[in-house]
């Protein structure tokens, strides 16, 4: 694994929805640093990508609420443990749990696995409201996968939150969950 500046030479037999993140991000004249690897489905396979990155790659969970009506985009540490009742008294919804994989892909077209904020692009009725954990705000780098978990992303925090997040029109809430 080798960390290179911005969008691949050749995007020749890269997915759409990952041509469409490099895009995106080069439209708003965003640098980003990105690895290509092996598919990584798990917190557990992002750690040696961690490393080549030199940027955390969140934990980033889809959940909704019991009717199946709200849906939440929550980014935490990876190693930060999550507690849905816990959450679900902080922004005042019912007991959340874990979104099926079709709705993952109905609003942020990302296959299990690959959930990143950057899906949020994606979804054009803004469906999805994103929560992140403060923790994450901490660091100056921010690592993502661009919608496909065969690359991770380093993005600079500030990037996140001050240029992509308003040009996919989502507006986070921030939470402070307990380590």
């Amino acid at each position: 694994m080798e960390l290179e500046i911005g969008r691949p030479l050749s995007c020749h037999g890269r997915l759409d929805k990952e041509i469409r993140v490099y895009d995106l991000l080069d439209s708003l004249q965003i640098p980003y640093q990105r690895i290509d690897h092996e598919a990584a489905m798990t917190m557990k396979d992002c750690q040696e990508i961690d490393l080549v990155l030199g940027a955390t790659i969140c934990k980033n969970l889809l959940l909704c609420n019991r009717q199946k009506t709200d849906f939440y985009l929550l980014m935490l540490p990876g190693d930060k443990a999550f507690r849905t009742g816990e959450l679900s008294k902080k922004i005042g919804s019912s007991r959340l749990s874990f979104a099926g994989a079709e709705f993952m892909e109905e609003f942020l077209d990302i296959t299990p696995g690959s959930l990143s904020v950057l899906g949020l692009m994606n979804d054009k009725g803004n469906r999805v409201k994103l929560l992140i954990d403060q923790e994450l705000l901490t660091g100056e780098y921010i690592g993502c996968h661009p919608c496909t978990n065969t690359s991770s992303l380093r993005l600079r925090t500030r990037d996140l939150m001050e240029k992509i997040l308003p040009a996919v029109h989502h507006t986070p809430t921030l939470v402070s969950l307990e380590p």
